[in-house]
């Protein structure tokens, strides 16, 4: 059931796992954390730190504490030394909060520096319960797109709390991801506080986009050594960022309505991109903007013909989390460039 109602959430999260089986590219452990600087394709555009920035203060928690998960049960948590985050924007929100000496693992996309030495044990869709349980954690944190359920189950059957946590679809996720998080740590505040530090920061970025004609922004999820070339629509989870960008999501405005469509050359038509979106290991897949504009119909759009591409990185561009503001100063730095020209 939970997989039913969150199909369209996770829709991205299913073609990035498939994609990882196929091709090992794409958040991947070999994303280097910390080398290779910037963590976008565009040496224009603002980077995004490969580091998380936890609050100054670390909090202590205090448990147990009995909270409810976006599956619909209610989860006891008793201890905290030992947390399993089956996400990498869930690792993430647990380091910034300043818990990570905590994590025991990580998931394949947890590609920020201080996740980079722990012990992979899933991608997302590939759980594996027995890696999971052989850590011994005393609670382990799931998205509600992470599958396969019955990886989950056993997890659960072994006596070990598993919170779901609703999966990200906009930035005004942002904020109720975190609390979920830090209330089931047991530090409540620290969780309003972080959720008060990210809400300020994107809309500090949010007050210095330019005005005036909103450029068209197609976001395409690509993988070229899977043959994978998607255009997003109205629930691919990048119209939030597009829309807070000053911009228009190309793909809903277009008539998409599904979350992701395969790419013809009469749908890009149709969308009339500016500017294309994109996962920096998915445009370097394709051969970077020269292979990106030899997939049929790209070169005729506008956004082709000016070579006019927005990267970053595949870890952190729909986490709609703590580093959310530096992914939307991204954006919109390679959107309308540094001097806010379009």
């Amino acid at each position: 059931m939970r997989r039913l109602r969150n199909r369209l959430a996770g829709a991205l999260l299913s073609v990035l796992a498939l994609s990882l089986t196929a091709t090992g590219c794409g958040g991947s452990s070999e994303a280097t954390p910390g080398g290779g600087g910037d963590s976008t394709s565009s040496p224009a555009g603002a980077s995004v730190a490969n580091r998380v920035e936890p609050l100054a203060q670390r909090p202590e928690p205090r448990l147990p504490v009995t909270v409810p998960s976006a599956d619909g049960e209610r989860v006891t948590v008793e201890a905290a030394e030992r947390i399993v985050p089956l996400s990498g924007s869930l690792s993430e929100i647990v380091f910034t909060i300043g818990l990570g000496d905590r994590v025991v693992a990580r998931d394949v996309t947890a590609t920020f520096e201080q996740a980079a030495k722990l012990p992979v044990v899933t991608r997302g869709h590939d759980v594996s319960a027995e890696s999971v349980l052989s850590l011994r954690p005393d609670l382990v944190l799931a998205e509600t797109t992470t599958g396969p359920e019955e990886a989950v189950d056993q997890i659960r059957a072994a006596g070990v709390p598993v919170l779901f946590v609703e999966a990200a679809k906009g930035l005004d996720d942002v904020g109720p991801r975190i609390r979920a998080v830090a209330d089931a740590l047991g530090v409540p505040a620290a969780g309003k506080e972080l959720t008060r530090r990210s809400e300020q920061r994107i809309e500090a970025v949010r007050g210095d986009v330019p005005h005036g004609e909103k450029p068209r922004v197609a976001f395409l999820y690509l993988r070229g050594s899977a043959s994978v070339y998607l255009i997003g629509g109205k629930d691919s989870g990048a119209g939030s960022l597009i829309e807070a960008a000053g911009a228009v999501d190309a793909g809903a405005a277009s008539g998409l309505d599904k979350d992701f469509t395969a790419i013809t050359s009469e749908a890009l038509v149709k969308a009339a991109p500016d500017a294309i979106l994109v996962m920096s290991k998915g445009l370097e897949s394709v051969g970077g903007v020269d292979g990106l504009v030899k997939i049929p119909g790209v070169a005729q759009t506008p956004a082709g013909m000016d070579r006019r591409i927005v990267s970053v990185e595949d870890g952190v561009l729909l986490n709609y989390g703590p580093r959310t503001d530096q992914v939307l100063k991204s954006v919109v730095a390679q959107l309308y460039g540094e001097d806010g020209a379009k």
